[in-house]
């Protein structure tokens, strides 16, 4: 490895061989990435899969939440008891009922 005299060096010089630098670190860590992709997809291979098969997540669908609380004067609208409380239930809860009043039973 050279070794550079910083100290006779001006900002203008400093900040050029900073950027160098920093381009060279980027480009050898792009390089060290596509290399391990490539064992990966290699070794992967050889076990008879795709890289993508193995790294493809299996998630199954979220079932929706059953409704937890109906409004009280308008049955269709209602709410989990998840997330943000709506404006009806604050309002409900602010004019003196309590959330087990506001229950689905």
């Amino acid at each position: 490895m050279a070794n550079v005299d910083l100290s006779n060096l001006d900002l203008k010089d400093l900040k050029a061989l900073q950027k160098d630098v920093s381009k060279a670190i980027k480009q050898y860590e792009e390089r060290r990435r596509k290399e391990a992709l490539a064992a990966a997809e290699a070794t992967a291979q050889k076990m008879g899969f795709t890289l993508a098969e193995l790294t493809r997540e299996k998630t199954k669908p979220r079932a929706a939440s059953a409704p937890k609380y109906r409004h009280p004067e308008n049955a269709s609208i209602t709410w989990t008891g998840r997330g943000r409380k709506p404006k009806w239930f604050m309002e409900a809860i602010a004019s003196g009922k309590s959330p087990d009043d506001l229950l689905i039973v």
